[in-house]
């Protein structure tokens, strides 16, 4: 599933080609994905100017005129294709639908595993829709100190790994990125959360992990994200951040830290691979 990074891959992309035109119509070859798609989505879509592209944890919010957002989620393997108008483009039965703008270009979501969400809502009340309701801060907002990560923590018997994968601990940090946060911050993904955020203020490893999570997460979306499985972004280039990848996926491989001399193991945590070094992660 796309993470974070690929999520603000595809916003980026979305935005640079997309802000500025007008939705001329809406062809929807399905009436659900995950869930059922507005009955009136063509309709209320059609003829509205797309003013901007946002993203919450991993939803995106493309901005319409007369306040009007098209949330839209990913899923497993939805990606969008943004088309010219001269360029060709032989159709799937995954695609599930499209936009096509007045200068005759298109927007083509396709979804072979329909794992995907869109849904329209009024602009400005995401704090309310059921799906953004309950999802906590963005860690690559400002607002998002170690402090608060900390604050977060304290008192949870979980693993730190699965506070990480909670959204109302910090949002969009999936599986890989806490695989690789951890390690940097040399946090063993077993040790409790509790025992990250310490008894008052922002603990040692809480300040570590909260730098980790925030480099891990910028250099991902620096290089396109990471290329897993279905991942594409809108031009259907592939994400570079897997070559860089420090500890997932290398089971059995050595530690990359200089004079550490540990092995890279795998183990499995609430059904998800965890990869780790057990000699430099504490």
């Amino acid at each position: 599933m796309p993470e974070l990074p690929e999520v603000e891959t595809v916003r980026d992309g979305l935005e640079r080609h997309l802000v500025g035109a007008r939705i001329a119509g809406l062809d929807v070859a399905r009436p659900d994905l995950r869930f059922p798609l507005p009955a009136d989505l063509a309709e209320r879509m059609q003829g509205r100017l797309v003013q901007s592209v946002d993203r919450r944890a991993k939803y995106l919010l493309i901005r319409l005129e007369s306040q009007l957002t098209w949330l839209v989620h990913l899923g497993m393997s939805g990606r969008f294709s943004l088309l010219h108008p001269e360029q060709e483009h032989e159709p799937t039965p995954h695609d599930h639908v499209v936009a096509h703008l007045e200068d005759g270009g298109r927007a083509v979501f396709t979804d072979p595993r329909r794992f995907g969400i869109m849904d329209l809502l009024t602009t400005g009340t995401e704090a309310e829709h059921p799906l953004l309701a309950h999802l906590g801060p963005e860690p690559l907002s400002p607002d998002w100190g170690p402090e608060a990560l900390s604050d977060s923590l304290r008192g949870r018997r979980t693993s730190i790994k699965a506070a990480l994968l909670d959204q109302r601990t910090v949002v969009g940090v999936g599986n890989i990125y806490a695989c690789e946060a951890l390690f940097r911050a040399g946090v063993s993904p077993r040790r409790s959360a509790a025992s990250v955020a310490g008894k008052r203020g922002a603990a040692a490893r809480a300040r570590r992990l909260h730098a980790a999570i925030k480099m891990v997460l910028g250099e991902a979306i620096a290089v396109g994200g990471s290329t897993l499985r279905d991942f594409r972004a809108v031009d259907g280039q592939l994400g570079y951040f897997a070559h860089r990848f420090q500890v997932y996926g290398r089971e059995s491989e050595p530690c990359l830290r200089r004079a550490c001399g540990g092995t890279v193991r795998r183990l499995t945590q609430s059904g998800r691979s965890t990869f780790m070094c057990g000699q430099c992660q504490r």
